[in-house]
């Protein structure tokens, strides 16, 4: 049983993950979250909760999980969302073309369709099912398909990303930020991906959770004004120099920009905080690395983008946060399809006298001519060249509709005029992270077993542990009376609602023998455990024990609240917190 194995049996019998539809045979791609898994997701969203929204001030709005076929049409996922699919001849199962050669090449996702079918062809690769022939690759779209409203209705998909909710609110929220660079979004929700065959348990699922942050900055000025608090952190870079090489590289982020490794501070920042948001909820450093893409598999239009990847024990590196400076390609394309502009106005300091061309169509002519229409016919023609005015028939569109505007009613010319701003496309960063591969990766990183004297026996026993970090453990402390006697259960009970009262979430077991309890909860990751005995009733004392050391200190009833919560929240040490046993 690899790594991998034992986390998800685990998970499975404690109440973590379960498969969905369970009772109907299941169906892959799905899985439910027990109320142990749920519980944790949700402290890890907090965490991201935390940074973005309370630290970096972007305010977190909520969109439809279903989106009109136009939002998608303008994001390009209609015409291009897609993974190369191959089929086997034989039994006819559906496998992604890339998958099957990735062992043989590091980036297979940017290959072309054919060079993935001379690949399968030249190592002789067979149905990984039966080892029956496959069949060519073609690109599958992965976006489910709906209709909204009764009958045919109108075309619809669930959302394939939680960001499109955000760049055609732009407006809104420009206003909401006063016009005033950089601001930001986020939005934490449900994304669905018709995975072509997802055989990778939590890593690659048909409908996961999101979290995102859309930051819109000025194209012109990617300083950042807090660049300073990770200047001097050390990143594990994987550049696409590197990758060449073959080789991780250490730098600090403020190395990285001035080397030109990272394209600019903006970007840096972001990546540097992705890296202290996966170290806070309990990924190892030394097992996190953030790859550069290659030039051949960079998007178009992005300046640059880096992938923070988790090494992992089945599956080995994979990709959980994508960090990208995507430039004004987002407001742009919905700009054209919506025929909308989405645009911010930016003051200058103090105006300034420029050549600008100026288009001056006569109104009094175009309002008989176009009626209503006539405004937006106008707003048109100025933004036609000097070329385009210059010929006998002036042609516009207008919302799919053209309209010829006679010559002789329009005039041009170059003029000095004083502007007091300019308008501009903002330019867009995004960290995209993965809750759900996230939380997965935070499991088997936190796994552990080790040889340990069984608790009041001279045996040695096997002890399976989730080494959670504190702040993100699903549950904090359990509260375990020694014995089911109701003068020990009384006060236990008393404990566990004054710890819930402090804010902390608390189990209550009084089941089966003492040492059994200790290693229920060291196996579902409770940092702290606290035993009510009879010496309690005697002197108001407890047992609090430390799941990783499993030390024990005897401390008062009295106060044990504050305690257990400055342990947890690492204001205070288990030494502290009573008299050692």
């Amino acid at each position: 049983m690899d790594r991998y194995e034992q986390v998800i049996e685990l998970a499975k019998r404690r109440g973590f993950l379960w498969n969905s539809f369970e009772l109907y045979g299941g169906a892959a791609g799905f899985y439910d979250y027990g109320p142990l898994g749920c519980t944790l997701k949700r402290r890890i969203e907090q965490i991201w909760r935390e940074l973005y929204v309370i630290h970096e001030g972007f305010m977190e709005i909520e969109t439809p999980t279903v989106g009109i076929e136009d939002v998608f049409v303008a994001s390009g996922h209609v015409g291009g969302f897609s993974d190369p699919l191959c089929e086997c001849q034989e039994c006819e199962e559906a496998f992604r073309a890339d998958h099957l050669v990735d062992k043989i090449v590091e980036v297979a996702d940017a290959l072309s369709n054919e060079e993935l079918d001379r690949l399968i062809e030249e190592n002789d690769i067979g149905c990984p099912e039966c080892g029956g022939k496959l069949g060519k690759a073609y690109e599958f779209n992965l976006m489910f398909k709906t209709n909204i409203g009764p009958g045919t209705g109108r075309q619809g998909y669930m959302r394939p990303e939680t960001a499109q909710g955000m760049f055609i609110n732009f407006q809104r929220l420009s206003r909401y930020y006063r016009d005033k660079l950089p601001f930001g979004a986020t939005q934490i929700g449900k994304s669905y991906r018709n995975e072509i065959s997802p055989r990778q348990g939590v890593i690659r699922l048909r409908e996961f959770t999101q979290a995102e942050a859309e930051i819109f900055t000025h194209p012109k000025e990617k300083g950042h004004p807090n660049f300073e608090r990770f200047a001097e952190v050390t990143l594990n870079l994987y550049s696409d120099e590197a990758q060449e090489k073959g080789a991780i590289e250490q730098m600090t982020v403020k190395e990285a920009v001035e080397n030109n490794m990272i394209a600019h501070e903006f970007l840096a920042y972001h990546i540097a905080l992705t890296n202290h948001f996966l170290q806070r909820v309990g990924i190892a450093a030394d097992k996190l690395r953030f790859r550069q893409h290659q030039k051949d598999e960079m998007a178009h239009y992005a300046i640059d983008c880096w992938d923070a990847e988790i090494l992992t024990d089945r599956f080995g590196w994979i990709e959980v946060v994508g960090i990208a400076d995507r430039t004004d390609f987002d407001l742009k394309a919905h700009a054209k399809t919506s025929g909308t502009e989405l645009e911010i106005h930016i003051e200058y300091e103090e105006p300034k006298m420029v050549e600008q061309f100026v288009v001056k169509p006569d109104m009094g002519e175009l309002g008989p001519l176009f009626k209503g229409k006539a405004k937006a016919v106008a707003d048109a023609l100025k933004e036609l060249s000097e070329d385009e005015l210059s010929k006998d028939e002036i042609k516009v569109t207008v919302n799919g509709e053209e309209f010829t505007v006679p010559s002789e009613i329009i005039s041009y010319a170059q003029e000095t005029v004083k502007v007091s701003g300019e308008k501009i496309v903002p330019h867009v960063i995004e960290p995209s992270y993965g809750i759900d591969r996230i939380l997965y990766c935070t499991m088997e990183h936190a796994f552990d077993e080790e040889k340990v004297e069984a608790e009041g026996d001279e045996e040695e026993e096997e002890r399976m542990v989730l080494r959670f970090r504190n702040e993100v453990a699903p549950v904090q402390v359990a509260i375990l009376p020694l014995l089911t006697r109701d003068e020990l259960i009384e006060p236990a009970k008393a404990i566990a609602q004054k710890l819930r009262e402090r804010g902390l979430l608390v189990a209550y077991d009084d089941s089966r023998a003492i040492g059994r309890r200790y290693r229920r909860n060291d196996e579902i990751g409770t940092p702290y455990s606290i035993t009510i005995d009879y010496d309690t009733l005697e002197d108001n004392s407890v047992t609090i024990r430390d799941r990783d050391t499993m030390k024990q200190v005897r401390a008062s009833v009295e106060g044990i609240e504050d305690s257990i919560y400055d342990l947890v929240y690492g204001k205070l040490n288990l030494e502290n917190a009573g008299v050692s046993i």
